[in-house]
């Protein structure tokens, strides 16, 4: 009976060096074709700058051994809110807050000036006009219109402005300004410090950092309104009361020093009742009023209360120098994709050379 023999891949490295050597020219020749077109590439690339906001959120601060423990974790990176229930909103969720499409297109009517001054418009017609597009980047283009022509019909026609948008309703080419705005803006929270950084990427410095002070405003409000959406609405409901009060104590006092005055002679106990009556409904009147008066202050002084404060560490400023990859570092990217590619290529023809099959 015959031994089962097993058979085994083996590489043979000596192979594979010696057609390496061997391949020298077409090495070269896929190395120096990537270089050429990888600076093609950088050429037509414009830079970019980053602009950079660093805030520091108002914390709840909580008493007892709750928070103390809270205090503890924080040290070793971890997030513990006890006893804090009233906010549904953490820092630690900014980052997915600023990346809903309410948020983005929000910022579609920010007035926005390139640094040089000969662009001034809103942040919309800016991305969707404004853009230098690149050679290499028209073949996508193309590509992403016809799938659009062929999947859902032709598509949308440029923009008059940005006056009527329905976060809703997108059209394809909004949508796809929301997306520009998503790659251009980051947000991240140090889950130790709570501390926010915002930075946003643009190819004009001064876009860069209107837009990074823009974002930061519409961060803060947003914050700010969503604290204060139950005391303002609060308020509000005091204040429709003070303003029945007042009205109310108004006509009960008209109606009193009316009668008053029309039966000042008279000594009838029927008419004394009555102004009795009428009196003691104008201080009932008055002490409700006066009770919303008090409500009214305290309302006013929740809404303060309750309007959060951020401490600015780090504002923003027009950057002096861009944050894009070195030309250098970009070309020997594309000379070493060259490089893997041509590699690739050789072991796949010389396969039978370099990997051999043995009996074990």
């Amino acid at each position: 009976m015959e031994e089962y023999k097993k058979k085994k891949l083996a590489f043979d490295v000596f192979a594979f060096f010696k057609a390496l050597k061997n391949d020298k020219k077409r090495m070269l020749l896929y190395c120096g074709i990537a270089a050429v077109l990888g600076v093609a590439v950088v050429l037509d690339t414009p830079k970019e700058y980053t602009a950079g906001v660093m805030l520091a959120p108002e914390s709840s601060e909580n008493s007892g051994l709750s928070g103390n423990i809270s205090s503890l974790a924080s040290m070793v990176g971890m997030k513990l809110n006890f006893g804090n229930s009233e906010d549904a909103i953490y820092p630690e969720i900014y980052p997915d807050l600023m990346e809903s499409t309410d948020f983005r297109v929000s910022l579609f009517p920010i007035e926005i000036e390139t640094i040089d001054k000969k662009v001034k418009t809103s942040y919309y017609d800016y991305l969707d006009k404004r853009q230098h597009t690149s050679w290499y980047e028209y073949p996508q283009l193309w590509l992403s219109n016809l799938v659009q022509r062929i999947s859902s019909g032709p598509a949308d026609a440029p923009s008059k402005g940005v006056t009527q948008v329905d976060p809703f309703r997108l059209s394809k080419r909004q949508m796809a300004i929301t997306e520009k705005i998503g790659k251009k803006i980051s947000c991240t929270v140090d889950k130790k410090t709570s501390a926010i950084s915002i930075e946003v990427t643009d190819r004009d410095p001064l876009i860069a950092a209107t837009m990074a002070d823009s974002v930061k405003e519409r961060l803060q409000a947003f914050i700010t309104d969503y604290r204060t959406n139950k005391a303002r609405h609060d308020l509000a409901y005091i204040e429709k009361l003070f303003d029945e009060a007042h009205q109310q104590y108004v006509q009960a006092r008209q109606q009193y020093a009316a009668y008053s005055d029309a039966n000042q002679e008279v000594i009838l106990e029927s008419y004394k009742s009555k102004q009795e009556d009428l009196e003691n409904e104008m201080q009932l009147k008055f002490n409700i009023y006066t009770q919303m008066t008090e409500q009214l202050q305290l309302s006013r002084a929740k809404v303060q209360e309750r309007t959060p404060a951020f401490t600015v560490i780090q504002s923003a400023t027009v950057p002096t120098e861009h944050s894009s990859k070195s030309k250098a570092s970009r070309v020997l990217t594309f000379m070493f994709l060259g490089f893997l590619i041509r590699l690739i290529v050789l072991m796949w023809k010389r396969r039978r050379e370099i990997v051999r099959v043995v009996e074990g």
